[in-house]
């Protein structure tokens, strides 16, 4: 001890220690301003408070009076479950909190975090950073401006421009959470998750890396950029598999998939939508009161099944299809694509197959066939002909080439070949023990002019892609809406801590010391 060597110190070499309210301080040499109630500490310095905060440095500082370390040169301050390296590390032990703004890195399991700037709080077990940072571990990279990050949890809280980057996927939010350990994400604001091919958008997404699942609630969108297949809804879920990259997409609440079909977009909704399979036998199947519309094609059905590997498309259920003018109906509905062609090839129309024309001379009049099983041929997009099989009949009103009317012909027979030119029948031929009559007008009563099962459901007709959502999913689409209003306002601000991080210690206890203490032995008298 030197009492002369500066003034107004006393000064102590050779393994110096100092005690104060849970503060101790090692070194190899120190001055002690007494009356200033502070403390400058030289070589191999070591400031610990119980097992929460260690300091090492080369030099050190400590004011009593507010309770305030600096440390600095080669500085490593280790914490419960993290080491920070950097120079420069301030302890505010009054309010627990240590910071740095001198670069630093940190080590955490198996993260580590780069900054230009750091704060940890001591009772959180928490570092929040407010400038640039990295958290880089081996399954992925954490980039963001804003950052608070759980020690203890490796639970991250980013606010702002982030990005989370791994092998499989890019991630990008503006308000997140995302578990290090895990690998589990939520994500609440402008957040895209970007695969290989696909991306998935929505006011909440849910990231597990681990099942290589994803879940979007609220203004979702799906885009395929291989398959050329964009997916809507206000719930989706998106599941992946690297191995076989059959990947499946299940919607619901306003479900709409958009497919590129011969240079056209169609537009399909169903109650509930499920696109599954790689690129070469991809299968999309839609549930409960099935709509679809392109600009030459409209229909509905209550169910629909539909795969490129063979390009057939199945309405199941009542299906009605509408083709410019023409409006046909049957039990059972295939649409069969060209593969080569990307174009639609040809239709069938199984068991008790009707189609209707509207006459576009006369007030009420329509052209009708109807026969067990229609096949239809397309041609530039357009019904191009059709043949009805099996107790076929039809009605179709003649015009001479000055379009003047001839009469309405009824006709019975075997089978029935329609021409059409521009979606309108032109000529209609019958085979098979043909039975047909030319009636006027006047002597063809109203009720004779309709077949059985005749039913004109113009009103239905399709006519623009708005039109495939009933009012119940409409219903669901403002109710959504009005809920996104609400937390975008809430995503303004910082994710609020959510109950895992915040009873982390609580539910994941650490185990208990079970190393035997010696036991003093006392002398038996």
């Amino acid at each position: 001890m030197n009492q002369t060597e500066i003034p107004g110190a006393i000064v102590f070499t050779g393994n110096v220690r100092v005690l104060h309210n849970g503060v101790k301080i090692n070194c190899n040499k120190a001055y002690h301003f007494k009356d200033e109630e502070y403390i400058k500490a030289f070589g191999n310095v070591q400031i610990n408070q119980g097992d929460t905060i260690f300091l090492n440095s080369r030099y050190a500082e400590y004011d009593a009076k507010i309770e305030l370390a600096y440390a600095t040169g080669e500085v490593s301050m280790r914490s419960p479950e993290s080491t920070l390296v950097t120079d420069t590390v301030y302890f505010d032990k009054k309010n627990q909190q240590a910071f740095y703004n001198s670069f630093g890195t940190i080590h955490n399991k198996e993260n580590t975090l780069k900054s230009k700037s750091g704060r940890y709080y001591v009772d959180q077990k928490k570092y929040k950073f407010t400038t640039a940072v990295t958290v880089t571990n081996p399954k992925s990279t954490i980039k963001t401006n804003h950052l608070d990050f759980y020690e203890n949890s490796g639970h991250a809280y980013v606010f702002g421009p982030s990005t989370i980057t791994s092998k499989e996927n890019v991630i990008y939010t503006e308000n997140g959470f995302y578990d290090t350990t895990n690998d589990v994400g939520k994500l609440t604001k402008n957040s895209k998750i970007t695969y290989d091919n696909k991306i998935i958008v929505g006011d909440d997404l849910y990231y597990d890396r681990k099942k290589n699942y994803s879940r979007g609630i609220n203004n979702v969108k799906i885009t395929d950029t291989v398959n050329k297949v964009i997916a809507t809804g206000h719930f989706a879920e998106l599941y992946r598999n690297i191995e076989t990259k059959k990947d499946s997409m299940i919607l619901t609440k306003k479900a709409l998939v958009k497919t590129l079909v011969e240079k056209d977009t169609m537009f399909m909704h169903g109650k509930k939508i499920i696109v599954s399979g790689p690129k070469e036998n991809r299968i999309i199947r839609a549930f409960n009161n099935v709509r679809f519309y392109k600009t030459d094609m409209s229909g509905k059905c209550d169910s629909l099944h539909s795969s490129t590997k063979n390009e057939l498309t199945q309405l199941i259920g009542k299906p009605i299809l509408w083709n410019n003018d023409n409006q046909m109906t049957g039990d059972v509905m295939h649409l069969i694509g060209n593969n080569k062609t990307e174009q639609l090839d040809s239709l069938k129309v199984l068991n008790n197959a009707f189609i209707i024309q509207k006459d576009s001379l006369s007030l009420n009049g329509y052209n009708q066939i109807k026969g067990q099983n229609l096949y239809g041929k397309f041609v530039g997009q357009k019904l191009k002909e059709i043949d009805v099989i099996k107790n076929a009949e039809s009605i179709y009103y003649i015009y001479n080439d000055r379009n003047e009317f001839v009469g309405i012909r009824k006709s019975v027979c075997s089978r029935i070949n329609a021409e059409m030119i521009e979606n309108k029948i032109e000529t209609m031929t019958g085979f098979n023990n043909a039975e047909s009559n030319i009636y006027p007008e006047d002597e063809f009563p109203e009720n004779a002019r309709k077949l059985r099962g005749f039913v004109w459901r113009g009103d239905e007709r399709i006519l623009t892609k708005e039109d495939i959502f009933p009012a119940e999913e409409l219903a669901l689409d403002e109710k959504a809406k009005s809920e996104s209003k609400k937390k975008a306002t809430k995503a303004e601000k910082p994710m609020e801590i959510l109950k895992e991080t915040l009873e982390y210690d609580k539910k994941n206890p650490k185990p208990k010391d079970t190393t035997v203490k010696p036991v003093k032995s006392e002398k038996v008298k």
